[in-house]
């Protein structure tokens, strides 16, 4: 594929929502493997621990709503990358607002997974 095809296929994707985003790679894993083709997929790198700045704590409102949760986490956990964090939040947010999932739950996993992300880029993982 020469480079201005795949930068056009990029800013389609980056264009996407985030489920909409796993919906193409699902449908590009589909074709590889009706061809016969295996997924590529890299090896893990070693874990190194790398220097990686202290959490701004902020402390969580009382009837805080759950895309407020994410803003404040994101201020907290300003070190992460936005579409790693996208990523991993984005169906929590799917089922508060689809499936009437209740806030306070729903906050409660997202500083989770927030706390675990930053965990993994700590001990030398991906942002």
């Amino acid at each position: 594929m020469d480079q201005p095809q795949q930068e056009k296929i990029l800013s389609l994707i980056e264009r996407l929502s985030p489920a909409d985003r796993d919906a193409v790679t699902g449908f590009a894993e589909f074709l590889l493997s009706r061809a016969g083709t295996s997924v590529i997929t890299s090896p893990p790198m070693p874990a190194t621990p790398v220097e990686v700045p202290e959490p701004d704590f902020i402390p969580r409102p009382d009837g805080e709503r759950v895309v407020a949760a994410v803003k404040r986490l994101s201020k907290i956990y300003f070190m992460l990358g936005k579409s790693t964090m996208l990523g991993a939040t984005s169906d929590l947010i799917t089922q508060h607002i689809m499936q009437g999932r209740e806030a306070a739950g729903v906050i409660d996993e997202l500083e989770k997974i927030f706390a675990d992300q930053y965990k993994i880029l700590k001990e030398g993982g991906e942002d």
